[in-house]
């Protein structure tokens, strides 16, 4: 009896070993077979054309600016704090004035006001330390250098101890819609020659295009390397550096 239940165990090992290599076999196939047709799909992806980055630059002069400024005030009531900071702007629209900035190029923004009140231990007592006052006054013109000249002399208005905040003057230039179509045709061009060297160093040629994608539209500073994802635009500087991007691809020839 013992002799026959070994043979049948030798048996079901011999048939569980014959399973496992035909099993083994067929996946290899399968997997033979997959890897070349992945294969063959990427070569005839990959023959199609050729996909290049072109970019193109230009420097540019801000036209435009908006300045705004912001006289604030404190006081142990809301009406004195109020006036000091009428008084504030009143010598803030003179500084301008006689900068040469036209009153209709100033425009004032409403008196805000809050309370400041007393803590303790991280809790309000009710009690009001003193209230503090907040008006915005905007200047947009399109003299940039005569607002450049007069935010780089702001601190004479403050050593008469007006209490003015100055951010610093945003520049902007009118003529972008202008520059982008001049700025995507020069950078197409320059994605043809970068695909052209390409190709003739391995014996072939650029044929039509078949897709064109423009990139975001970065606006500098002239000495700036920095780029962000959706574009940006500084507008810290009157100077700038225009930059436009595409993404071209281009039949190949042999």
């Amino acid at each position: 009896m013992s002799n026959d239940n070994s043979r049948d165990t030798v048996t079901i090992e011999r048939n569980k070993g014959i399973l496992i290599l035909v099993s083994a076999v067929i996946v290899s196939l399968a997997l033979g077979i997959g890897l070349v047709k992945v294969g063959t799909g990427f070569a005839s992806r990959s023959s199609d054309g050729i996909v290049v980055t072109g970019s193109a630059k230009v420097s540019a002069t801000a036209d435009n600016v908006v300045w705004t400024l912001s006289v604030q005030e404190s006081a142990p009531s809301v009406g004195t704090a109020v006036t000091r900071v009428d008084a504030g702007i009143a010598k803030l629209n003179d500084y301008l004035s006689k900068g040469g900035i036209a009153t209709d190029a100033i425009t004032l923004g409403p008196v805000s006001s809050y309370a400041i009140q007393e803590y303790s231990n991280g809790n309000p007592t009710g009690r009001i330390l003193s209230h503090q006052a907040q008006r915005d006054l905007t200047v947009r013109t399109t003299d940039v250098q005569k607002v450049a000249k007069l935010s780089q002399g702001i601190g004479a208005l403050l050593s008469t101890g007006v209490n003015v905040n100055n951010s610093g003057p945003q520049y902007y230039v009118s003529t972008l819609p202008a520059l982008r179509p001049q700025l995507l045709s020069e950078a197409v061009k320059d994605a043809k020659v970068r695909a052209l060297a390409l190709t003739q160093a391995v014996g072939g040629g650029v044929g039509a295009i078949v897709s064109v994608k423009s990139g975001p539209f970065q606006v500098t500073t002239p000495d700036s390397t920095n780029t962000a994802d959706m574009g940006m635009y500084d507008t810290s500087s009157i100077e700038k550096t225009v930059t436009a991007t595409v993404s071209v691809t281009f039949k190949t020839t042999k």
